[in-house]
């Protein structure tokens, strides 16, 4: 089966990309991911300068969640910059999705600006993180005008194709994303964590994370992920990255016939090892083998195509 598939021009060797956020920001460690099967991989948030992000402890993992308050720490663009032509250098055949953040508008601009030099396949624009709300305000994810308005600035400095990051953190994300793409969006990533969510040590009666709360992830939030990425295909006629809580390769074709066309893999890292890729990628080719699926791109919205979209999902 070629396991093969095209998201705004690019080809990526396999559906399953690495979610932002996950095992660091060295050239080393994604090319390590490629040669262990990643379709492609996403960095961490870059910010503009240098930012700090939260005290330990940052993380609670168990089986049904992952609870983080990292903060998004970054060195900033100047240092990330060499890790990225460093792996671009490599051309391993596996495409770079640059994830940006920032406190600004203008903060975004100025980091397309310097990304826009090294030629990332896509960038990413994270307009949605939950963990920096004290420092920032609320996401610009969740404001129409807000979000239109990072989006339309992004997309004027570049001419690489430009995904936005949205939040399950809002009323209506159909609308953001109507927003956002009307403004320009190539492509949509959904979803950022839900929260925050709170989890409390009962011995000492203290929250666990230094921050008090964080962002919740893993597989638990995996059908309310699910539902958000159907409801903004059914929205938006634009490719989507698909992802939260993704474990199997059953998860991963669930996203997909959401109308997902690339999934993130974040958790099953934890959850699988950095085999996870492989191991994913091989449990959707048995699949589409004994269901008949000869290609990905057959089985993306399928779910649209034998539901009415004005149904009551």
């Amino acid at each position: 089966m070629d396991t093969s598939i095209d998201f705004l021009g690019v080809t990526f060797p396999n559906p399953l990309v690495l979610c932002s956020g996950y095992l660091g920001i060295t050239a080393s460690t994604w090319d390590n991911l490629a040669r262990k099967g990643a379709g492609g991989i996403t960095t961490k948030s870059i910010w503009l300068n240098e930012h700090k992000g939260h005290n330990n402890p940052v993380i609670l993992a168990n089986e049904d969640f992952i609870c983080n308050a990292v903060g998004v720490p970054d060195a900033g663009i100047e240092k990330a910059k060499e890790e990225f032509k460093e792996y671009l250098k490599r051309n391993n055949g596996v495409p770079l999705i640059v994830n940006i953040i920032g406190g600004k508008a203008d903060d975004f601009v100025a980091i397309t600006e310097a990304v826009n030099e090294l030629k990332p396949q896509l960038i990413e624009v994270n307009i949605s993180c939950p963990n920096v709300e004290d420092e920032h305000g609320k996401p610009f994810a969740t404001s129409c005008p807000d979000a239109a308005r990072v989006t339309k600035m992004v997309k004027s400095v570049t001419d690489i194709p430009i995904i936005i990051k949205l939040s399950p953190n809002v009323e209506n994300i159909q609308e953001i994303a109507q927003a956002v793409v009307e403004a320009g969006a190539d492509g949509i990533t959904a979803i950022n964590t839900y929260g925050p969510g709170l989890v409390i040590d009962i011995d000492s009666a203290q929250p666990i994370l230094a921050n008090k709360v964080g962002g919740v992830s893993g597989p638990g939030i995996k059908p309310l992920a699910v539902k958000k990425v159907f409801d903004i295909a059914a929205a938006v006629d634009v490719p989507i990255i698909g992802m939260g809580g993704v474990k199997t390769g059953r998860d991963a074709i669930e996203f997909m016939m959401a109308g997902a066309t690339l999934v993130g893999i974040g958790s099953a890292l934890y959850y699988r090892g950095e085999a996870a890729f492989k191991i994913v990628l091989d449990e959707m080719v048995e699949w589409c083998e004994a269901s008949g699926v000869k290609s990905f791109s057959e089985i993306v919205k399928k779910t649209h195509s034998v539901l009415d979209s004005s149904s009551s999902l």
